[in-house]
């Protein structure tokens, strides 16, 4: 909904996906299937220090050289990227090049990490140059990319389906991102038994990510109420549209069966492997369609943070988690919403709470479900519980409003006031 309908109103929508593998024991094929591309010979491991501590890393560097071809690890990703350690991960992949493929394996952080390499191995230039503008110059790359295969650790960034790397920049205080439909993975690898060594508070940030990449997606602007765009000009998130809605909806359904199941019993197969499916339906939904409100919001929540260590996630540095950093305006997110497309608000609620009886007011409905979904799993209780209050709305609205590229997919217009309103309500959710 846009308060001025289109004068030319856009009728093209446009759709991508990596190749995928999923189901247990994927992981173990991964040799075979590098094996296949035309000249792969060296191939870089991306990773993190805990990832690479369960060994997932350096077994699936053996199998890839049980296939003749040479693996070496690089497990100095760091959780939450920041331009300072992308551009450490770009310097130590060009010193130890060339590479013919590059394997991200871990969660977001790593996937995002091997996504920059692989950028930058084989485009001119600086990072920054090719940042979301305005933070960054915004500027396309020009040349391919190696052959990137994603293998997710963790139920929840969707990282391995989508076209969208995501960084702090630390002198600016600000999370942002590169999109460009180039860095989408050539091969998504998702295995659920790499994922039952997460621990819970991961399980349910990583999983909030899941849900609000599914609701964003099915509640972002349609793809036709916008005005219609050159060919040139088109980029990957063209506003939900009917593809993206059955990867949107299908993530939903397998949410509301798994997700509580997956937070509290970690050794669930079943519930793991519907949750790595639910992140992969996500991914290629959101990446599509795009993502608008909460996610524009994480970012100065995650960047700005001062003093908040979560449990789960490494204790040196204070950090507010991707997922829970979306979560935290979620439910103040969808009910500002829900006057754009009442109906697909009413949808994602009956179905992420299937059994759960519809309120008296109807925009109460999806913040009633988000909020008794975070409280159950052991989300913090709003912004306030990560260290923000009132004092921190102005520069909080600032970094969301420099995420122009999100708050365009937003299913209605978003003003500076409108964000402090939703920033102000979800200092305190319950």
């Amino acid at each position: 909904m846009t308060t001025t309908p289109p004068v030319n109103p856009e009728t093209v929508f446009t759709y991508g996906a990596p190749q995928l593998k999923f189901g247990n024991g994927a992981a173990d094929e991964i040799g075979f299937d590098l094996s296949r591309y035309d000249g792969v010979r060296r191939v870089l491991i991306v990773t993190d220090h805990g990832v690479a501590a369960t060994g997932t890393p350096h077994r699936i560097a053996d199998q890839i050289r049980g296939h003749g071809l040479d693996a070496q690890v690089y497990d100095q990703v760091h959780i939450e990227p920041t331009d300072a350690s992308l551009d450490a991960a770009i310097a130590h992949a060009r010193a130890g090049g060339p590479w013919d493929a590059i394997v991200g394996v871990g969660g977001g952080s790593s996937i995002d990490t091997a996504k920059a390499i692989n950028l930058m191995l084989t485009n001119p230039g600086e990072l920054m140059d090719y940042v979301n503008a305005p933070v960054g110059l915004g500027r396309a790359p020009v040349n391919p990319l190696k052959p990137l295969i994603a293998v997710p650790t963790t139920t929840g960034t969707g990282a391995e389906s989508t076209t969208i790397c995501v960084l702090d920049v630390l002198s600016l205080q600000v999370k942002t991102g590169i999109s460009h439909a180039r860095l989408r993975p050539a091969l998504a690898v998702v295995d659920p038994d790499l994922t039952l060594t997460q621990p819970a508070q991961v399980t349910a940030s990583a999983g909030m990510d899941i849900l609000c990449h599914a609701v964003e997606s099915y509640t972002a602007r349609w793809y036709t109420d916008g005005e219609r765009k050159r060919p040139e000009q088109r980029v990957p998130y063209c506003g939900a549209n009917p593809i993206s809605d059955m990867w949107a909806e299908q993530a939903m359904r397998l949410l509301s069966r798994s997700f509580r199941r997956a937070v509290r019993h970690g050794d669930d197969a079943a519930a793991r492997g519907e949750m790595a499916l639910a992140a992969t339906f996500a991914g290629m939904g959101f990446g599509n369609a795009g993502v608008h409100i909460p996610h524009a919001n994480a970012y100065p929540i995650a960047g700005q943070v001062r003093d908040f260590h979560p449990k789960g996630y490494p204790g040196h540095e204070p950090m507010v988690p991707h997922g829970m950093s979306v979560a935290l305006t979620a439910p103040e997110a969808f009910r500002f919403t829900f006057r754009a497309a009442p109906e697909r608000h009413l949808r994602a609620a009956r179905l992420l709470a299937p059994d759960r009886r519809e309120p008296a007011e109807p925009a109460e409905f999806l913040p009633s479900v988000l909020i008794d979904l975070m409280r159950d799993i052991g989300l913090p209780n709003g912004i306030g519980a990560v260290g923000y209050g009132t004092g921190d709305i102005d520069a909080l609205v600032e970094g969301t409003m420099r995420q122009q590229r999100l708050l365009a997919t937003a299913p209605l217009p978003v003003t500076e006031d409108d964000v402090a309103g939703i920033f102000a309500r979800s200092i305190e959710l319950w």
